[in-house]
């Protein structure tokens, strides 16, 4: 594995080799670099849903776990520094329209090319040397995907302002990325059954299905309460038990609990107020 990493550390030497050379510019000139922080942060999300994507297509011959393993670990990065971009906008006072546009190109690639190449690589690929009919219908699962986690961010990018910030209209596509390669974490082996190969494209549709749908998915701006942190440390306790099998586990959850609470809704259960939906008259007052 250290021998890979030091054959994709070349993706990011560019974007390390700027942010260094930041420090040797006069400070007129810093003032105005600035302004590319936030896009160098998130260049290195784009950069380490590249690498994710070449360790792929690199490993789908061979199917060696470590690599696959690797593979997801990188989205797992990519998802840190997409969360660091706003954050370091926010705290240099530096947001643009440029940096918002760059971001959503940037979640299509991390968030959706990426993570589908890597179960298209995971389960299809050499199932389908014996079976090119199922490599097929891999590959359109793995393109749907894709497909619905676009169009949620497209939604997601006019929908700003309108809905209630507690709730995602629709699984958010990080949180679909997570759940597909989550699988990959805790079997990090390439599929080798014919059953296992399309339970994975259900898995595919199915999230994708989910993160056009407009359910409503709580957000990490839900109020803070102790039944939160009670749940935080339950969680926190279930992943030292299950080790990697936690993320699969914590994603079927966390869609059971949602697909419920928006049952309980749609049957009248009124225990958790109904999401917000903000009128363009509400924004203008």
């Amino acid at each position: 594995m250290g021998a890979m990493l030091v054959r994709y550390a070349t993706v990011f030497s560019p974007i390390f080799w700027i942010a260094h050379n930041l420090n040797t510019l006069p400070k007129s000139r810093l003032q105005r670099a600035k302004y590319a922080l936030p896009s160098m942060v998130t260049l290195l999300s784009i950069a380490c849903g590249f690498a994710s994507i070449v360790i792929s297509v690199d490993n789908a011959g061979t199917g060696d776990p470590a690599d696959y393993r690797l593979a997801a670990a990188l989205l797992v990065l990519a998802g840190v520094f997409d969360a660091l971009d706003g954050y370091v906008a926010r705290l240099t006072n530096t947001g643009s329209d440029f940096g918002m546009q760059l971001d959503s190109i940037a979640d299509v690639m991390n968030f959706g090319c990426a993570p589908a190449v890597l179960l298209y690589c995971y389960g299809f690929v050499q199932m389908g040397v014996h079976d090119p009919l199922l490599l097929r219908f891999g590959g359109m699962a793995s393109f749907f995907f894709v497909a619905c986690g676009a169009m949620r961010l497209a939604r997601f990018n006019v929908n700003v302002g309108k809905t209630d910030p507690m709730y995602f209209v629709g699984m958010p596509i990080t949180a679909g990325a997570a759940c597909v390669a989550a699988v990959v974490v805790a079997w990090p082996a390439p599929i080798d059954s014919q059953l296992h190969s399309y339970l994975l494209m259900l898995l595919l549709v199915g999230v994708g299905s989910l993160m056009v749908s407009t359910l409503r998915f709580p957000s990490s701006k839900q109020k803070k309460s102790l039944a939160l942190l009670l749940v935080v440390a339950i969680a926190v306790g279930m992943l030292v038990w299950l080790k990697t099998s936690f993320f699969a586990f914590f994603f079927a959850v966390y869609i059971a609990v949602t697909l419920a609470l928006n049952l309980a809704w749609h049957l009248g259960w009124r225990g958790i107020a109904l999401p917000q939906v903000f009128t363009d008259i509400d924004e203008i007052d």
